[in-house]
This record gives C-alpha cells, structure tokens and sequence, in this order.
C-alpha cells in the first residue's frame, strides 16, 4: 500500500482527541504535560502491542501469555541495571542511556529466547484452536509469572530512572519529564524501523502477504511455519523492550504488571485493526492520551475510558481503524 492509498481520516484522530479536550484543561502548560505524558504512554504501549498485533494477524493465535513477556523484559532490567549502580548513578547523560539501552538488550534476548520456548511447547500444539489457545496461552502466563517469583520473589521491586534521565525539561510554563521525551523518541524509532522492514524488505513482503493471503504464501514455496516463529521472537523480544520501558516508566516492577497491562494492549489491537502495525500505533496514541486526560479531569471514570473509546471507534469502524487481515 502506497501512502496515497493510506486513509487520512484515521491520522486525524490523534490531533482531534488533543484538541478536543484542550479548552477543559484550565492552562496550556498543563495541556502540553499531560499530552506530551500520554504520547509517551503511547508510544510504549504500540512497542509491547505492535509484535502482538503481527502475531494477530499473520499466525492467527490468540496468545494471551504475552504478558510474561513484559514483565520478564521488567524483571531482567532491574538485575542489570542493579549491576550497573556506576553508570545509572552518573550525572553523564550518554552512561546513564548506555546503561538503560544494555538493559533493554539483554531483556530483548531473554525474552525473545523465551518466547522461542512458549511458540514451540505452548502455542505450537494448539494452531486453528482459537478456545485452547485462550486457555492454554493465559495457563503459560500464570506459570511465567510464578516463575518469576521464584527468580525474583513475590514483592514490588524498584525500577528507579538513571539520574540524568530524572526531572523534566521547561518548555515555557509547561515542564515535561526527560524519560518521557525519550520514550517518545524510542517509540518513534522502532516503528519507523518496523515500516521500513514490513515495506522495503523481502521478508516484510511476506509478512504483509501471510496477514492477507497464508495459503498463497505457501504455494510459493516459502516456509511459512518458519516466518511464523520469527515473527513470534520478534512480537516476544518487542514485549521485553516495552516491559523494560514500563518499568522505568512506573519505576517500580511486580509479577502481575504484564497481565495488568495486557488489557490495553487488546484495546489497542482492536482499535488498530488486526495486523495493522499503523493501526496499532494510532490506537496506541489514543489510549495514552485518553488515559492521561480522563485521569486528570475525571478520574473516576478514566478506568472506563479507554474502553468507551474502544466502542466508539468500532461502531465508526466495526474492523477497527486499518483492518489488514479478515478473520
């Protein structure tokens, strides 16, 4: 699909939502905080949802376990940054982002390894059984997660920000935190490197073409059940990476965050559409933002909201925003 084929009207949503809730907000500092903390929120949310989305769409598995990836991602970034006190406690900008992308390396591998494991023991068995992979895939995520409390116990542990990364940077009367900005910017990198591969690489062409047509793919020739494992590693590695970016963006870490967040990254999928890695960031954008908004003008209803927004986006759009595969 070419960029003149691309609906604007979705793309609009984003600016709308900000604009719309702009005059209710009293100041715009505030307004600029709060949207500058929910792009941020955003963009973590489409790294954890766009490798899930993927797995949606191509291998049509409903992998619930997905949240053991996020929290295991959390967990083995408190081990290394923990080792790592010299460089997250230096007032040096370039250690402290050395140390917090090393942790994200290594959470993206041990994930990813993982993952490897799950596709092959757990997912493997149940293909075409939508019923048993919801039950055996949530069955593997309460495993993961005692397995994690064996490793690193039952109790919150703490994920504080490397000390340059601490604080905020004014922006006129409006002041926005620098994990925040930095969150934006790893969000934007990994989907701009998400499109280039699924666009402008041969086994992003077969990607795109297992979402719409498995069956064509395999007539070709090419090994379809191999793609689908490497997406699945890939959608894994991508939760590790958002469970690390979680964590520091809570700066605390529990066993249960991957199923706690594991319901916004199924509102995301369905306001995306299925397979829709652009649908999947727009999504994302706006359960951050309408998460930050409704948690400051009315927060007895902001656990609500996202899924209000949800209904809404799916009786304009039943398949969701850009629908890619039709199951």
């Amino acid at each position: 699909m070419s960029f003149k084929d691309i609906d604007p009207k979705p793309l609009l949503l984003v600016p709308a939502l900000a604009l719309a809730v702009l005059p209710f907000m009293g100041s715009a500092s505030t307004w600029v905080t709060l949207t500058v903390a929910g792009l941020a929120m955003g963009m973590i949310i489409f790294i954890i949802a766009s490798g899930l989305t993927l797995v949606f769409g191509l291998m049509d598995v409903l992998n619930f376990g997905h949240g053991v990836f996020i929290a295991l991602g959390a967990f083995v970034a408190t081990s290394v940054l923990g080792t790592m006190g010299d460089w997250t406690g230096s007032d040096q900008l370039w250690r402290n982002l050395l140390a917090v992308f090393a942790a994200m390396a290594v959470a993206m591998a041990v994930a990813g390894a993982v993952g490897l494991a799950f596709e092959r023991f757990i997912v493997r068995p149940v293909y075409g059984q939508h019923l048993k992979q919801i039950l055996i895939t949530m069955g593997g995520m309460i495993i993961g997660e005692e397995i994690i409390k064996v490793i690193w116990g039952p109790q919150q542990i703490a994920l504080p920000l490397p000390e340059a990364l601490r604080g905020g940077i004014d922006l006129g009367e409006a002041a926005v935190e620098k994990y925040r900005l930095l969150a934006v910017v790893v969000g934007a990198l990994v989907f701009g490197l998400q499109m280039w591969v699924l666009s402008r690489t041969k086994i992003g062409l077969l990607i795109r073409a297992g979402v719409q047509d498995r069956e064509m793919v395999e007539s070709l020739g090419y090994r379809i059940r191999r793609l689908f494992v490497g997406v699945f590693v890939v959608g894994s590695a991508l939760a590790g990476l958002g469970g690390v970016m979680w964590g520091l963006y809570q700066q605390n870490v529990v066993p249960q965050m991957g199923a706690q967040v594991n319901v916004l990254i199924f509102i995301v999928i369905i306001i995306g559409g299925l397979g829709s890695t652009g649908g999947a960031l727009i999504g994302a954008l706006l359960v951050g933002l309408m998460a930050n908004y409704t948690g400051f003008l009315a927060p007895k209803v902001a656990l609500f909201s996202n899924i209000a927004l949800m209904v809404a986006i799916l009786l304009w759009r039943p398949q969701g925003v850009y629908p890619v595969a039709n199951r």
